[in-house]
């Protein structure tokens, strides 16, 4: 997601706030790559609405599910286990909103699971995958609550080696929302400040993207709106979220609340460049992009506690008692539900 700027400024503007560890950037000297972008509208290729997150399950012959639901435990040591499609939309965990067409991914919020148990939830991939593009997710809802740990994120095959992205990630009480770049190769990306780095308005938490099983905090931008993440998101009836991943330029994020979604985005014919400024962006001149990120599935889930909500971090987030604990509270998961209204990906 880039908003790229029409003036090719002769000087770098180059701000830095210190706040602890993070710094916000601002920066108005485009790269070659970036001015090659301006002006251009994307074709959709992908919608999937209501429906077509269940079509065809189970699949005819010689006809692929568009998006898989995953069956078992969590792969990052969260207290869910996650339902295939039958028993998620059984247990009313996945269903369809009747009334405006929104596809609804839940928590279970009724059974009696005790701490540090195990409570239901979905996690979902798109069987089909890219290796760039633009990706809009578009929602009215996110969980929110102590324990929770929502996102919306792509990754690529052998994890971390084919990178991930994640363009919605939060845990717990956070207000707003980080974006993060996972790679696994020993080709360089890091989102560190360059004079062609482009403008972008969030604060570097984390600079170097590489990932390993034991230490994957990756390379991460913390956006400054409250209305990005969790409560705020929810309060500004939702909005937009996109990723424009162009191998020439890099990796940029927008946020949209639901009042500001651009008008070209809503017909559909989306010009990024007139978007303003990304709240990340990582530059294509500090990663190797088409090395790092390739093959990637989109991925809707939520969990709870598990390796970033749970443990230390949990004890810090200002939620009461321990995560295993609040695992066994049945009403704190009432509002852990995604509201989708659709996602997109133009070429």
């Amino acid at each position: 997601m880039h908003s790229l700027p029409k003036l090719f400024l002769a000087a770098l503007s180059f701000t830095i706030l210190a706040d602890g560890s993070h710094h916000w950037y601002s920066h108005h000297y485009p790269t070659a790559a970036h001015r090659q972008l301006i002006g251009k509208t994307y074709m959709i290729q992908d919608l999937y609405q209501g429906e077509d997150f269940f079509k065809d399950v189970p699949p005819i012959y010689f006809q692929l599910v568009d998006w898989i639901f995953a069956i078992g435990p969590d792969p990052t040591g969260g207290n869910v286990i996650y339902q295939g499609q039958s028993d998620a939309q059984s247990k009313r965990l996945a269903y369809v909103d009747d009334c405006d067409n929104s596809f609804i991914l839940a928590v279970d919020s009724t059974s009696t699971v005790a701490a540090g148990g195990q409570r239901a939830s979905v996690r979902i991939t798109s069987q089909k995958s890219y290796n760039g593009g633009l990706f809009i997710f578009d929602a009215s809802y996110m969980p929110v609550g102590c324990s929770t740990w929502p996102s919306f994120w792509t990754v690529g095959p052998h994890w971390p080696m084919a990178g991930e992205i994640d363009i919605v990630e939060g845990v717990n009480n956070q207000v707003t929302n980080q974006m993060t770049l996972h790679t696994g190769t020993n080709q360089t990306c890091t989102n560190e400040i360059t004079n062609s780095t482009h403008q972008f308005s969030g604060k570097i938490v984390a600079t170097n993207c590489f990932s390993t099983t034991h230490a994957d905090s990756g390379c991460s931008i913390e956006d400054t709106d409250t209305s990005s993440f969790a409560y705020g998101f929810n309060n500004a009836e939702g909005g937009v979220f996109a990723l424009l991943w162009d191998n020439s330029a890099g990796m940029s994020i927008w946020h949209f609340a639901r009042a500001n979604i651009p008008a070209d985005l809503i017909a559909q014919t989306p010009r990024p460049s007139t978007w303003g400024i990304p709240a990340g962006f990582w530059s294509s001149q500090t990663c190797d992009i088409t090395t790092n990120f390739y093959e990637h599935q989109m991925v809707i889930d939520t969990t709870i506690c598990g390796d970033w909500a749970g443990g230390r971090i949990y004890a810090q987030s200002g939620c009461p008692g321990t995560c295993s604990d609040m695992v066994a509270n049945a009403t704190n998961y009432v509002d852990a539900k995604w509201v989708i209204n659709y996602v997109a990906v133009y070429q």
